[in-house]
């Protein structure tokens, strides 16, 4: 009556294999050009899209739909309500990236509560062309800007973050997309390491 299936209808589908994802991230050089050359675009915003791109690995979505409302000074927080697995996520807005969006906030339209404002009150499409000659007068190869994500979560594996910590900043539910950040934070690791057995056993001569 229920009409019950007795087997999964999937079972004999082959599963896709998969890719173990592009990691392309920016050394210290190659950060500094390729701020240096968005500062220096005729695109306003790209400065600043790209600082907090880097800064908090938001996704260039995030970014562009962000509004006044969900920036938080005082708590150093920009809370993203429409994230791309369903969940609430507060993104920490420190240094750098919170100074310039101050500044960037003291002129604005206070008709239009996007950060990047668009036309008719909505917010800016991404400035593609902007950005590909920013990079290209950056000199950097094969950078696309959801690199940016894989830069800033690198540089937090690299300063000693836990792949926990990663994955919550980037707002991955699994450790399974974060996982190939972890040879960057084997140092880090080994350091930690070291100091538990300093601490435990004492110096050694080997």
């Amino acid at each position: 009556e229920w009409h019950w299936i007795k087997e999964n209808p999937f079972s004999k589908i082959r599963r896709e294999t998969e890719n173990d994802g592009r990691i392309r991230f920016l050394s210290s050089d190659e950060r500094t050009d390729l701020l240096h050359a968005c500062k220096e675009s005729k695109n306003q915003s790209l400065y600043l899209i790209t600082l907090l791109a880097l800064s908090t690995g938001m996704r260039q979505a995030e970014i562009l739909t962000l509004t006044w409302e969900q920036v938080n000074y005082e708590r150093n927080t920009i809370t993203l309500y429409r994230t791309k697995n369903g969940e609430i996520r507060v993104v920490p807005l420190v240094g750098l990236a919170k100074k310039e969006l101050k500044e960037y906030g003291k002129i604005r339209d206070l008709k239009n509560t996007f950060v990047f404002t668009g036309k008719q009150n909505s917010n800016t499409n991404f400035p593609r062309k902007a950005w590909i000659a920013a990079v290209q007068r950056a000199g950097i190869d094969d950078f696309k800007f959801h690199d940016t994500r894989h830069s800033a979560a690198s540089e937090l594996a690299m300063n000693g973050a836990s792949l926990h910590e990663i994955a919550a900043v980037l707002g991955h539910k699994t450790l399974a997309m974060v996982q190939r950040y972890a040879h960057l934070s084997e140092q880090h690791t080994i350091s930690v390491v070291e100091r538990m057995n300093q601490a435990v056993f004492g110096d050694s001569n080997d």
